[in-house]
């Protein structure tokens, strides 16, 4: 016994021992660490016990991510109670207590109100909502305050979000792949559901609600009939059961042609009866298996995918037809504007305007029209899309694309907060200064009812769900940036960095200010001064201006760069394709001349001479060549940057961290060399003045070939 005893003791003292679980970054922004002595009781005088009433399943998440947070940070778990006393969390809405000492109108469904009060002369921290949904979302804000190392005394907190439909978009396949996905395979395991349904999926939604998303469309826009069949039906109801306590609706991506191949109809004119009698009773059908069902997202008539353009309808037919189908269930339609035809000659960046421009007015009141944050494709600069501003009498939703199909995909860091909000923040000038993207996708500036933002997920299997730590905060500032679009990048930057490394100001202060210049930089070596869409065919991985041979004109590198010995860059004046008269006239007076275009869109707009001075005096050739190296200088920087936070930060999470860093190094050099190989081989000009050559010669670069990276179908 003796012996047994002395064997077991030491055992335990091994145990004791071993290292504290890796950090993998599973837990995201949600990890609620402790939180230090001083800090911890500080917490824990505030949320000594959740006092709630009701036992729906949201209050009942509400309470379990309390509980489950302050016993993490503070080692005590708080009591449960249905009154508050000194120190309690009280989560109170209209329905489970006759009086709430703080208004709530103005919050709607999902806002919430945190207040600092006393109640029968105790101190307690209410927070208020008109529903359970609301007391959740304020549980999070209260959370991320306590993780923050915000003060938790004298809180007077109102808030609800500015835009209705907060969505991501899952580019997933039935067969498990992700298009444009670098976190591994899709989380959605589609041939164990709906009878297997893992925790991931319920994290999904904690990580989604706590940032206040509000739906998810579960399947790839290049969508597979067989989406809309009764098994994956059961399948996606199984994910909207998981998904309902936490304020998250399902949606689904539809393919046009659906009815002719699930049930053999012979068209799929949308003006045919029995094809709205075939997507009636398709309707019909989900929302029995999934009563809060969203509705559909299409895309239809773009890259090849069929739509009513192919009957000589128009994608107002298209879109209303299937709103009739889903609105007296409450659905709406999301109809993408993302649409251009290999056999239109003209500029690819005004085709979906003079596609959708015409039919302003003429889309039922349940269909939005989704609209990305450039004309072209999620490039790392873009301007803003011309029909912002262009459709008052329409609700147009913004797609942003959150996983970095043309920004480094999974091993860049480059922080697309600053590019949500540019885009967000810019001037339409539509119904004069101050008419913001923001304030059309909002519907304020409009009167529009109906209001949504979309982001094209970078979520998978990956542990980090993301593909490296820090595409987690592309998520996270989509989700805030989409809750209130008036929020800062650096202020979210500040945020999601707090709560994922540490709130001491020795790691947020770096690593904000690496973030902050992440996207920058990859302008910089990537597409400077307005370039866009060099990368290679297909993956869109690593540089490919030479491209020009593809069947389609618009994926060749070279109609946008349109370079020559004479000069660079796309000319969209008058004397071009025109695309500046889609913008409201202050902003095409400003963009039809060079000097008064924005340089950071100067090629963007114009074809100007190699030796066009820039503000800078020097010549365009060598300020392109300049900002290659600047871009492959600040990855350098981040480098000795992230180096000196060694001591702060998890081994695990600093070595992939350092490894990436080093890749996206390279590849930055690899950018700049195969971009000054390629230009200088038709303009044969000399570099500037320090500027060192590119490693390799012109057919090296060319010569590389990647035929299995990840992302592409």
């Amino acid at each position: 016994m003796a012996r047994l005893f002395c064997y077991l003791t030491a055992m335990a003292l091994t145990i004791l021992a071993l290292p504290v679980r890796a950090e993998d970054g599973y837990d995201l922004w949600l990890r609620y660490a402790p939180a230090g002595q001083a800090r911890g009781a500080d917490i824990s005088a505030h949320a000594r016990a959740i006092s709630a009433r009701g036992d729906s399943a949201t209050m009942a998440s509400a309470k379990q991510e309390l509980q489950r947070a302050v016993t993490s940070m503070t080692g005590h778990a708080p009591a449960l109670t249905t009154e508050p006393a000194a120190g309690s969390l009280w989560l109170a809405t209209p329905g489970s207590t006759p009086a709430i000492p703080v208004p709530l109108k103005g919050l709607g469904a999902e806002g919430y109100a945190i207040r600092s009060i006393d109640r029968a002369g105790q101190p307690v921290t209410l927070i208020a909502a008109n529903s359970d949904i609301g007391i959740l979302h304020g549980v999070f804000h209260w959370l991320r305050l306590a993780q923050t190392g915000a003060s938790l005394d004298r809180l007077d907190i109102r808030s609800a979000p500015r835009i209705g439909l907060r969505l991501l978009n899952h580019w997933d396949n039935l067969d498990g792949t992700v298009e444009r996905g670098y976190a591994g395979q899709s989380i959605w395991d589609w041939w164990r559901l709906p009878d297997y349904k893992g925790p991931r999926y319920t994290d999904y939604a904690r990580a989604n609600a706590s940032i206040g998303i509000n739906g998810t469309v579960l399947n790839n826009v290049n969508a597979k009939a067989e989406s809309l069949s009764a098994p994956y039906i059961a399948k996606a109801a199984a994910l909207a059961d998981i998904f309902r306590p936490y304020g998250i609706k399902v949606y689904l991506s539809v393919k046009w042609t659906a009815p002719m191949e699930l049930d053999g109809l012979k068209t799929a004119d949308p003006l045919d009866p029995k094809v709205a009698a075939w997507w009636k009773a398709k309707a019909d059908e989900i929302y029995r298996a999934i009563p809060d069902f969203g509705g559909f997202l299409v895309k239809a008539n773009s890259e090849g995918q069929p739509g009513p353009q192919d009957y000589q309808r128009t994608h107002a037919d298209g879109a209303n037809m299937l709103a009739a189908a889903v609105k007296p269930h409450g659905g709406i339609v999301m109809w993408r504007a993302f649409v251009y035809a290999h056999d239109n000659p003209d500029d690819r960046a005004k085709q979906a305007y003079d596609d959708f421009k015409p039919l302003d007015g003429k889309f039922a009141d349940n269909v939005m029209v989704q609209v990305k944050n450039g004309a072209i494709d999620f490039q790392p600069r873009e301007p803003f899309h011309p029909l912002f501003g262009a459709m008052p009498k329409t609700p147009l939703m913004m797609e942003f694309q959150i996983t970095k199909e043309y920004l480094g995909q999974s091993t860049h860091l480059t922080y697309l907060g600053p590019l949500f909000e540019e885009t967000l923040d810019a001037d339409t000038y539509a119904k004069g200064t101050g008419s913001t993207v923001a304030k059309i996708i909002d519907g304020s500036l409009d009167g529009h009812r109906l209001t949504g933002i979309a982001g094209v997920a970078n979520i998978g299997i990956d542990r980090d769900w993301s593909g490296s730590i820090f595409n987690q905060a592309d998520w996270y500032a989509f989700g805030r940036l989409a809750w209130n679009p008036d929020l800062s990048a650096e202020a979210i930057a500040r945020e999601w960095t707090a709560m994922t490394f540490s709130p001491d100001p020795r790691v947020i202060d770096p690593v904000v200010a690496m973030m902050m210049g992440s996207r920058e930089a990859a302008v910089d070596y990537m597409t400077p001064l307005g370039l866009a869409h060099l990368m290679a065919t297909g993956h869109h991985y690593g540089p490919a201006p030479w491209v020009s041979e593809l069947a389609r004109p618009e994926w060749n590198p070279v109609y946008y760069h349109k370079a020559d010995a004479d000069g660079i860059g796309f000319d969209r004046t008058k004397s071009g394709s025109n695309a500046i008269s889609k913008y409201a006239p202050a902003i095409a007076r400003r963009l039809a001349d060079p000097a008064t275009t924005p340089e950071s869109e100067l090629l963007w707009f114009h074809h100007l001479p190699w030796d066009y001075r820039l503000k800078s005096g020097e010549t365009l050739w060598d300020g392109l060549v300049h900002r290659y190296d600047r871009g492959v200088a600040y990855v350098a920087d981040m480098q000795r940057t992230w180096e000196s936070l060694r001591p702060l930060v998890d081994p695990e999470r600093f070595a992939q961290t350092k490894a990436f860093l080093a890749i996206q190094h390279r590849e930055a050099q690899w950018w700049r060399d195969a971009s000054i190989a390629y230009f200088q081989s038709i303009n044969h000009l000399p570099l500037p003045a320090g500027a060192q050559a590119p490693a390799h010669d012109l057919n090296w670069y060319k010569a590389r070939s990647f035929p299995y990276a990840p992302g592409h179908n």
